[in-house]
């Protein structure tokens, strides 16, 4: 599974967002941190106020902040309102489903429960779990052990 960038910038704000706790943060001052583009940043801002994640104030003296403390901000909340969907399989949808063994098999069952254990483990994060948590260096992809068959 592989979120999308629009996600992962989603997330990007709303941390950054958490960490200056309730200061004013402008677009400009995002895309200069995050060395993204502003014109991805100005959709996924608008995004994240329009699901009351943020709150925006335009003008002079505008900018953007969280609309609510970081706490109570679940992160797996966050990834289900920003994913376009999670149909990993063409099964997933009954709109686009044409696979002729939809009806006896069991991968579709087995997918959609690690599906679910993925969401679940996001949604025992908030984003002040995320943003208060110390700083320290993540596994590398190496340390990952892939199993070949």
């Amino acid at each position: 599974m592989r979120l999308t960038l629009y996600t992962d910038y989603s997330l990007r704000v709303l941390l950054y967002l958490a960490d200056k706790e309730g200061e004013i943060v402008t677009i400009s001052e995002l895309a200069d941190f995050f060395k993204i583009s502003r014109n991805h940043l100005v959709k996924v801002v608008h995004n994240l106020g329009l699901k009351d994640y943020i709150l925006t104030t335009r003008g002079r003296h505008g900018g953007l902040k969280l609309a609510r403390p970081a706490k109570e901000i679940l992160i797996g909340a966050v990834v289900r309102a920003t994913e376009p969907d999670f149909d990993l399989l063409e099964c997933f949808n009954p709109k686009t489903d044409h696979c002729v063994i939809t009806r006896s098999c069991s991968l579709k069952s087995v997918i959609f429960n690690a599906q679910a254990a993925f969401l679940g483990e996001l949604d025992k994060y908030t984003l002040a779990d995320m943003a208060n948590a110390p700083k320290k260096a993540l596994p590398s992809f190496k340390s990952i052990p892939i199993v070949h068959s």
